[in-house]
């Protein structure tokens, strides 16, 4: 795909798409990371002499109404402040202000605001396309949607190109995928294993050890014959777990957290088999032979948590885990929100090789598919 480094961009009009879906609170960004992550892209643009419109989503508006709640007031005004540079709003995309003002950075208001953007308009594609000289995508996080802002003003560009952040996770994700040093440890949590079904098979096919965690972990521990109690797991899901079992990649836990409630009535710490029928498991230790195959590590894949860390009383796993990746030599890379809080909560995210912006477009990479940003980008090469 055509690289951004790679054009001229002096006195030109450059569309960004970029995402700034960002959490907001009482009219305030109280997370920026995502805002921090585009910087490169737009400061490159901005040194290069260009002059530059975002475009974002923030969260899930009806399309044909512009709720104040969805505003990407507050996101311009953080920008803003990051950059010491006005970033001017523009509410409509036939604005005569678009690329027509003393700022040198603009934001269009929230993207699905627009009617077309969710069903892929060649309209609503067609209008973002003819605003700018270069259509820069940068939005890794929504790679995998086939939406207008995210395809089809990709294929309708005069010239299209992939920015900085899209670049940086495309390599770190291709060597997690492809280019891996073994031994390869995937560490996989989260609460069903239907929704990372394809995750699992096709890192199974690749790693040499796979620890999981949360619901997934209680379903392979109800595949192996063990009494899970009032747990979550899916009983959809026993027989390929039982079979993927026999494999020898998964590491069950043996040292399990368990209470009555999820509020954390008797907590109790339990051997694997000692768990009673009325009890749910929410947390575990890492086992010395976990701990082992983090520290031999040359790759590492980190998608969701071990138990459910927002509580205090179930984040030993999760927290044991952060400081065990932390400490590796290996080449690790984190994916999904929960998994990036949790990094935020108990370590350096520095100590991360590589932390992805996405979520499901993580998922879907990582399982291998073509996401289709990503194919119209080499569309237009």
């Amino acid at each position: 795909m055509n690289n951004l480094s790679d054009l001229d961009l002096k006195n030109k009009r450059l569309l960004i798409r970029a995402d700034m879906n960002v959490p907001i609170q009482n009219g305030t960004v109280k997370d920026n990371t995502r805002i921090l992550a585009s910087l490169p892209t737009i400061e490159m643009c901005l040194e290069a002499g260009a002059k530059v419109l975002l475009i974002s989503h923030l969260g899930r508006p009806i399309e044909g109404n512009p709720e104040k709640i969805f505003s990407l007031q507050p996101v311009a005004e953080a920008l803003s402040k990051i950059i010491n540079e006005p970033v001017e709003l523009v509410s409509e995309i036939s604005s005569s202000k678009l690329f027509n003002s003393s700022s040198k950075i603009q934001m269009l208001e929230n993207i699905r605001f627009f009617k077309g953007e969710k069903a892929n308009s060649e309209l609503l594609g067609k209008q973002l396309a003819d605003l700018c000289d270069i259509y820069v995508f940068d939005a890794f996080g929504t790679s995998h949607r086939e939406q207008a802002s995210t395809h089809s003003a990709i294929t309708q560009s005069n010239q299209a190109c992939s920015g900085l952040l899209l670049n940086k996770e495309i390599e770190a994700l291709t060597k997690a995928l492809n280019n891996y040093k073994k031994p390869y440890t995937a560490v996989i949590g989260g609460a069903k294993v239907s929704t990372k079904l394809e995750l699992i098979t096709n890192i199974n096919k690749k790693a040499d050890h796979i620890i999981v965690g949360g619901g997934i972990a209680n379903t392979f521990i109800k595949a192996a014959g063990y009494e899970i109690g009032q747990s979550l797991y899916e009983e959809s899901m026993i027989d390929l777990a039982k079979r993927i079992l026999d494999d020898g990649k998964i590491i069950l836990p043996d040292i399990l957290i368990t209470s009555l409630t999820f509020e954390g009535e008797a907590v109790k710490e339990k051997n694997i088999n000692e768990v009673t029928e009325d009890e749910m498991i929410l947390d575990q230790f890492l086992t010395p032979a976990m701990q082992d195959v983090i520290a031999l590590s040359n790759t590492i894949l980190w998608n969701g948590p071990l138990g459910v860390f927002e509580n205090q009383l179930f984040e030993i796993g999760t927290k044991e885990l952060s400081k065990a990746i932390a400490k590796s030599s290996a080449f690790s890379l984190a994916g999904g929100g929960e998994t990036i809080s949790a990094i935020n909560k108990f370590i350096d995210p520095d100590d991360v090789s590589y932390c992805s912006t996405g979520g499901g477009a993580f998922l879907e990479f990582m399982e291998g598919k073509e996401l289709p940003s990503l194919q119209a980008l080499r569309s237009k090469n």
